[in-house]
């Protein structure tokens, strides 16, 4: 479709591709460059189009704009009116560029050859398709940035001198997922949850500090196997969490996967270790035929070896030009999209989010942030969040059932696993870490401080062993702080009434005021 030919949509419409808009408006930027040249693509979470009124309306995932917003009817028009008002989405624009080839994109630069937006397209084409356009070296003019930093985050980047652009995106052509610059996550970075975790360690004594690091890191631990379903013995729990406490030390490459999935398996007589040989998906059968009913289907097999090692390059750098949290985001749930293992990917892409922190020195030394156990707390939230890429990626993969229950993949899938809007999973994430820090850790560092003067106190009373001290404690916090008749006359039989009357008086000055509720 040449430079100059219609592109879009010249009357208003009620329905586009089974989505209702809010009002009668023109589809335009990528939702019209979807529609003209039959791309299957994801769409994008949010859709442009073009109001017959002067007023900006955003609902149900579209964005209306005013007459005046109005884009040329042609390609041109609408890739600038996308780079200028939607942000990038590379998934679209790679399979734009291969539908519509390489002459358009020539004909758009040679006619503003020094163009803002031309030359950004120009320098975009080149990066995702690895092919060079037929154009001679820019040879002056500012420089400018291929993504725009106030619509997404993006990383210092360097500069590509055949389009003096700065190539700023926050990845490589192997793995880019991009995120939007929301009011949520600005609020994020702002709140410096780094500098907060440093103050509240920094206000403990060590020893309480490492007590406080080893329940956290057992609890993310075990709250990790309980999203996945599994109640595992103590000793694969604690092997895990030694494995977290780990996180960071290593690069992330296909040797650390295989070996940290060795390490979650534990045993694997039942399963098979490594990248998987077959095509794999998320859901369940149906009942009576044993057909697959997905969810959400896994990245074709023969394309794992180059998206690991996208997840690979991004580790080594462009995760160091973007946020702690949002780099972890990004290559967690990039991680879990792939789904490169038959079994251990949940745990494994929690897993990465501790990589992240702990690399880029997130969390104070020797503390692990619990946000498995935030996660747990928020399941939910946390499969919607999954969900929400994963229910437009469905749709753009064509499979067929196997005779085993499987499913074959019949399309060319593997950029819907390098290119996509990690926005939803970015915020989801601050929250989490948010909690982790601001509620969790000193939440658990005050217990300690409590129990610790429970203890004390108790001493003075009467004499006992830590272990039954241990169990008088669990005793009271199961019924509220009071020694159950059982427990007067069973296993605590030798306290005498005014040693019991003490002890529930000095439980109720600590934990009285509703501390462990919820705990």
């Amino acid at each position: 479709m040449a430079i100059g030919r219609a592109v879009g949509f010249p009357e208003p419409v009620t329905n586009f591709h089974d989505r209702r808009l809010p009002q009668p408006a023109a589809p335009a930027g990528y939702a019209a460059l979807i529609h003209a040249y039959g791309l299957r693509v994801p769409w994008p979470r949010t859709l442009a189009a073009i109001g017959e009124r002067h007023r900006l309306v955003e609902v149900d995932g579209w964005r209306i704009l005013t007459p005046r917003h109005a884009p040329h009817p042609t390609l041109e028009g609408h890739l600038t009116f996308a780079l200028k008002y939607e942000g990038l989405d590379l998934a679209v624009l790679k399979r734009l560029f291969l539908a519509a080839g390489p002459k358009p994109i020539e004909e758009i630069v040679l006619a503003k050859p020094t163009g803002t937006y031309a030359r950004r397209l120009w320098f975009l084409y080149e990066w995702l398709t690895g092919a060079t356009l037929d154009l001679p070296d820019v040879r002056q003019g500012r420089y400018v940035t291929a993504l725009d930093p106030e619509h997404q985050w993006g990383i210092a980047g360097t500069n590509s001198p055949r389009q003096r652009v700065r190539n700023n995106l926050p990845g490589t052509p192997g793995f880019c997922p991009l995120i939007f610059r929301t009011e949520a996550l600005v609020r994020g970075v702002e709140l410096d949850l780094r500098a907060r975790a440093a103050t509240v360690a920094a206000g403990v004594s060590r020893e309480i500090l490492a007590r406080t690091a080893a329940f956290l890191l057992l609890k993310d631990s075990r709250s990790s196997f309980a999203i996945e379903g599994e109640r595992p013995p103590q000793d694969r729990i604690q092997r895990w969490g030694r494995a977290i406490a780990g996180a960071g030390r290593a690069p992330i490459d296909r040797d650390e996967l295989l070996r940290l999935q060795r390490v979650v398996i534990g045993d694997a007589r039942f399963v098979r270790l490594g990248l998987r040989a077959e095509a794999g998906f998320v859901g369940d059968h149906e009942r009576e035929t044993g057909a697959p009913r997905p969810d959400h289907i896994s990245a074709n097999p023969e394309d794992l070896d180059g998206l690991i090692a996208g997840l690979a390059a991004f580790d080594r750098g462009p995760v160091n030009g973007l946020d702690p949290v949002i780099a972890a985001a990004v290559l967690a749930f990039g991680f879990v999209y792939m789904h490169p293992f038959e079994d251990g990917n949940g745990r494994l892409h929690r897993y990465l989010v501790h990589h992240v922190l702990a690399e880029r020195g997130f969390n104070p030394p020797g503390l692990v942030f619990p946000v498995s156990a935030a996660i747990l707390d928020r399941i939910d939230d946390y499969r919607r969040v999954l969900e929400d890429y994963a229910l437009r990626l469905l749709p753009v993969i064509d499979w067929q059932a196997t005779a085993s229950g499987n499913v074959r993949v019949l399309n060319d899938t593997a950029d819907f696993y390098r290119y996509f809007d990690a926005t939803p999973h970015a915020e989801f994430l601050y929250e989490c870490v948010r909690k982790t820090i601001e509620e969790d850790l000193p939440a658990e560092v005050e217990f300690l401080g409590r129990h610790d003067r429970f203890a004390a106190g108790l001493a003075r009373i009467v004499d006992m062993p830590q272990r039954t001290a241990d169990l008088l404690f669990r005793f009271l916090r199961q019924n509220g702080g009071r020694l159950s008749q059982r427990a007067r006359t069973g296993e605590f039989a030798a306290l005498a009434p005014d040693e019991a009357e003490r002890i529930e008086q000095l439980y109720a000055e600590l934990f009285g005021d509703g501390f462990l509720q919820g705990r």
